[in-house]
């Protein structure tokens, strides 16, 4: 009985919550992945890769506009100034879709003009998919905020059970195309959003409680945050295109497959992210300057010897991964040693995502945004330079470490300022920490009580 308490009670950790999410939604997306590089064509795929980075780029201004600044609003405040929040983040939300919407119309009947593939799905589809994943979105930054990690999980399932479900029986049937995978996308996001907003995780009443003082914050502070996002995510696009239009489809589907699998180390960066950033944000909301900047390093050195350890067996066992995932038809492409280089830049990613994390946190999102411009100049150089001179999907891999490299460097110096720490010195608590951790679950899951004799 002691040993089933001390298993819920690990269950009830935020961070396992949501590491546990991530988790669970990446088994079921490497199984769609696996599924579709069978079912689809090496070019169908590409098509699919370049439709699916157009579609992320452009939701990103939603996500972007409302995920941090939400969370930071929101977290560690009254029930009164949460509802103000999460209704002014509704009203924003419903104006930013509206406006995709609209935006979208206008551009549909441009379709019958444009003879990539990828792009006139896009243009068919996107106001759809803008709408289905409305509600789940907004249901999304709010169990996030609640630190409600369990309801996360169960949002996730609801979506991606169904999508891979489906995605699986039209494959069983043989009627897999691009357009029925995208159908069932929005399909399967509609069925979640509606699913929680009868579970009433939306807060969509509250949106008679909007102001237009917190209306503006969000927008102000969201412009910037939008700005770091949208950015950040055209390091992706802007490889996507280069891939598309000077390699072709086939070799994006190869770029994508050697890159898709840096979701085992997303898994763990993404999580504690997740439950991290509350946790920045409540301590400085509450001005406890050095638990923050304690929670930053202790996070940013835990996830970083963990990813040099998941990037060491990655290296080893890097065919196997892909044979499992992509099938016999990729095993001697590039794939194989593209995910080597991505598995070994990854070891910067949680130094860059917690620095940027923390400088959101701390009201100084321009230096973010600043970065993110600054990183994009070297991302579109690195990859220019690549193509030009060696023509090959490898030089588009290695210059990602370069962008990387600048936005640490950048992010560091206002940090420092804000409150003096040695940049190794976070590895040295991060094995501390993360020694001290397995040293407890070691206890919370093995160690049999002590018998007390009175």
């Amino acid at each position: 009985m002691s040993f089933i308490k001390k298993i819920l009670s690990l269950l009830k950790n935020i961070h396992f919550q949501s590491l546990l999410g991530n988790g669970v939604m990446a088994v079921f997306g490497m199984v769609t992945i696996a599924v579709l590089y069978r079912a689809l064509s090496v070019r169908e795929i590409g098509i699919y890769v370049f439709f699916t980075t157009i579609l992320a780029l452009i939701d990103t201004l939603r996500s972007g506009f409302l995920t941090t600044s939400f969370v930071k609003f929101y977290s560690g405040t009254s029930v009164d100034k949460a509802k103000e929040v999460a209704g002014s983040a509704w009203c924003l939300a419903l104006l930013i879709t509206a406006g995709s919407i609209v935006l979208n119309l206008l551009t549909f009947f441009l379709s019958s003009y444009i003879s990539n593939e990828g792009m006139i799905l896009f243009l068919k589809y996107f106001s759809l998919i803008s709408l289905a994943t409305l509600p789940s979105f907004m249901a999304n930054l709010i169990v996030q905020g609640d630190k409600r990690f369990d309801r996360l999980l169960w949002l996730r399932l609801i979506n991606q059970v169904l999508f891979t479900g489906t995605v699986i029986t039209l494959t069983v049937l043989n009627k897999s195309t691009l357009t029925s995978i995208i159908i069932t996308y929005i399909l399967s996001n509609l069925v979640a959003s509606l699913a929680v907003m009868f579970l009433g995780w939306t807060m969509i009443g509250s949106v008679r409680s909007v102001t237009k003082k917190m209306f503006l914050e969000l927008f102000h502070f969201g412009k910037y945050s939008m700005g770091t996002n949208v950015s950040s995510n055209l390091f992706k696009v802007t490889d996507t295109f280069f891939i598309n239009f000077f390699l072709g489809p086939s070799a994006l589907a190869v770029y994508n497959l050697g890159g898709r699998l840096i979701q085992i180390v997303e898994i763990p960066l993404l999580s504690f992210a997740a439950s991290g950033m509350p946790s920045l944000a409540g301590y400085y909301n509450n001005n406890q300057k050095e638990e923050m900047m304690h929670v930053m390093k202790k996070m940013v050195g835990m996830l970083s010897i963990v990813i040099v350890l998941i990037a060491i067996l990655s290296i080893i066992f890097a065919e196997p991964v892909i044979l499992l995932i992509g099938g016999e038809k990729y095993i001697h492409t590039e794939a194989p040693n593209l995910f080597r280089i991505f598995m070994s830049i990854c070891i910067l990613y949680p130094a860059d995502r917690f620095f940027a994390l923390t400088l959101d946190v701390i009201h100084k999102p321009k230096i973010n945004f600043y970065k993110i411009l600054v990183m994009l100049a070297v991302n579109l150089l690195a990859d220019y330079i690549g193509l030009r001179l060696f023509k090959s999907v490898y030089s588009i891999a290695i210059a990602n470490v370069f962008p990387i490299l600048t936005a640490v460097i950048i992010a560091y110096n206002p940090l420092n300022k804000y409150s003096k720490f040695g940049f190794w010195n976070i590895y040295v608590i991060g094995y501390k920490e993360l020694v001290l951790l397995i040293k407890q679950l070691t206890t919370t899951l093995f160690n049999k009580e002590k018998v007390i004799k009175n």
